[in-house]
């Protein structure tokens, strides 16, 4: 069983960046409603898709450095990175059929 991992300034690089596979992270905050709706389904996806895909959560309050470097300003915000490189960018919540519709092209 493979969950959500957390991220956090200091990880950035080695888990997401330098991942061999693709990591979908979620910025996310306490404070935000949307961000607790679509955590279940990323929990689903991570289970689902493990070894496929790394499903990645990083405190946007917590950690300001990175989103700020990615221009992350609405919450949730979801960026697929592949290689390093940031290949898709979900913001707000969003069903899972809908996620999976853009992660599915690049596992």
């Amino acid at each position: 069983m493979t969950a959500p991992i957390t991220v956090t300034d200091a990880t950035f690089a080695d888990e997401v960046l330098n991942s061999d596979i693709p990591v979908l992270v979620d910025f996310w905050a306490d404070w935000c409603g949307p961000c607790r709706m679509i955590a279940p389904i990323l929990e689903q996806i991570a289970e689902e898709q493990g070894g496929r895909i790394r499903i990645a959560k990083l405190d946007y309050d917590a950690n300001p450095v990175t989103p700020n470097k990615y221009g992350v300003l609405g919450l949730p915000t979801l960026l697929l990175y592949k290689n390093g490189e940031v290949v898709e960018q979900i913001v707000g919540a969003k069903p899972k059929r809908a996620l999976l519709k853009v992660i599915e092209p690049h596992l």
